[in-house]
């Protein structure tokens, strides 16, 4: 078996054809703003890769890049700013804990990356609207959105279905508070059974069995069973510690998908996977831009 690898980009490429015919349909431009503190090269290339997703589709994008002491004001400027429909914070900028409250610190009206505890509570209580009449859609975070949508792609869902993952196991290994554990959370919304590993051991998202949202269950499931039955892998491992995810260990035809900066598959995956994503990242980006129309639709209706 060759693994059919699937390109982020060509994908990417698809919604920013509908992002820019729904950009150029609103009554009044629209204006993205970052927050970013200098020295740190990733968030720099990260702001890049927004500035040339926004050009394409004629978003326009304020980058602002400040000492980390201004950003906490900058961001109130700007919840409250009419000509600011969306933020965009580039992480790390004051540390963990600090950074978690930077996140609660944007009105969730204007956030394109869905972090706020508000969007957060909507995606674990499975809370597609935000309103009586389902006129107007949650926002889910852009990064677990990317992989959802790159699952999608990959054939493995059925679109269109209330619970389009049914049936599929998946293996998550990454659980921050950020992609993992959304992640997981959405995809068991959707139907899979996750299970979900982190330096803290495996947990279970089960479905629902009615309407409601997901539940997190301990299990013992080690990461030999759980790739061998998983026909989704998706790693985001920040570490070069991680033991690559190997040909040998996967069910033959799975989906496998890196979401991390590193390398987190062996070369020989494509000999057992059905289909490889290596990376995601214009699909973050373009996820993200995707959430500020629908952000400006909810409000601006």
């Amino acid at each position: 078996m060759s693994a059919r690898l699937l390109d982020p980009s060509a994908l990417a490429d698809d919604f920013r054809a509908e992002i820019r015919a729904e950009v150029a349909a609103l009554p009044e431009p629209l204006t993205l703003t970052g927050f970013r503190v200098e020295g740190d090269g990733p968030t720099q290339t990260y702001a890049e890769y927004t500035r040339r997703g926004c050009e394409k589709v004629g978003i326009r994008f304020d980058q602002r890049v400040l000492p980390a002491g201004e950003v906490e004001r900058a961001v109130h400027e700007a919840g409250s700013d009419p000509s600011v429909h969306g933020i965009f914070l580039y992480y790390p900028i004051m540390g963990l804990a600090q950074d978690r409250w930077l996140r609660e610190l944007v009105d969730p009206r204007k956030d394109v990356e869905g972090l706020h505890s508000f969007w957060s509570r909507c995606l674990y209580e499975n809370r597609r609207y935000i309103d009586t009449e389902h006129t107007k859609r949650a926002v889910l975070p852009c990064t677990p959105l990317a992989v959802l949508k790159l699952i999608e792609q990959a054939g493995v869902s059925e679109i269109g279905a209330a619970e389009p993952l049914a049936g599929l196991k998946a293996c998550v290994f990454n659980r921050s508070e950020i992609v993992g554990q959304p992640l997981a959370a959405m995809m068991a919304n959707d139907g899979a059974e996750v299970t979900s590993f982190d330096v803290d051991g495996p947990l279970a998202y089960v479905p629902s069995q009615g309407k409601g949202s997901y539940e997190v269950r301990p299990t013992s499931l080690d990461r030999a069973t759980a790739l061998a039955e998983a026909d989704v892998v998706v790693t985001g491992v920040p570490s070069r510690e991680f033991p690559l995810v190997r040909a040998a260990e996967i069910k033959p035809g799975a989906t496998c998908i890196n979401f991390s900066t590193l390398k987190n598959y062996d070369d020989d995956i494509v000999d057992a996977a059905g289909v490889f994503v290596p990376r995601i990242g214009p699909m973050t980006v373009t996820m993200a831009l995707r959430n500020a129309v629908r952000l400006y639709r909810n409000w601006h209706s």
